[in-house]
């Protein structure tokens, strides 16, 4: 299927972004102490998560390789967070899932830009199905993160 200009830009902004997901979490799971082993199990789940819309999205884009490797600026500036945040000891449960909820927030928005732009329907569908599965993570993390901060 060809892409417009503009619905091949939501595309590729929606394949950096996962890109950044993967990275983000693979930061924390490799940060996240053993009491916390239920989060690396779930952040190595999300992270799948991502590596899989990347593949659909790239099939939808029909992309040159490079883009399954894009990460976005401010994903760069996200985990860049995440790194100053271990080094001043924000590693409890409560931070870590404050810190993947603000990840989740950046790609929720993505998805919810994405789908009031204008890409083909059968993109939509896909992005529409990716999107209700970010939104559950979303609200997976911040259930965890309301129950740590009781």
């Amino acid at each position: 299927m060809a892409l417009t200009e503009n619905a091949s830009g939501v595309i590729s902004d929606l394949i950096e972004i996962n890109n950044d997901r993967v990275a983000g979490f693979e930061k924390a799971i490799a940060d996240i102490n053993d009491e916390n082993i239920d989060l690396k199990h779930l952040f190595e789940e999300y992270a799948q998560q991502s590596r899989k819309n990347v593949q659909e999205l790239s099939a939808i884009a029909g992309s040159a390789p490079h883009l399954e490797d894009d990460m976005s600026v401010s994903g760069t500036l996200h985990r860049a967070w995440i790194d100053v945040k271990a080094l001043f000891g924000g590693s409890d449960r409560a931070s870590i899932l404050s810190e993947a909820e603000r990840g989740e927030d950046a790609i929720k928005k993505a998805y919810q830009d994405a789908l009031n732009g204008s890409v083909p329907l059968q993109s939509a569908e896909i992005i529409r199905s990716q999107a209700q599965g970010i939104n559950a993570a979303h609200d997976k993390i911040k259930a965890l993160r309301d129950a740590a901060k009781a």
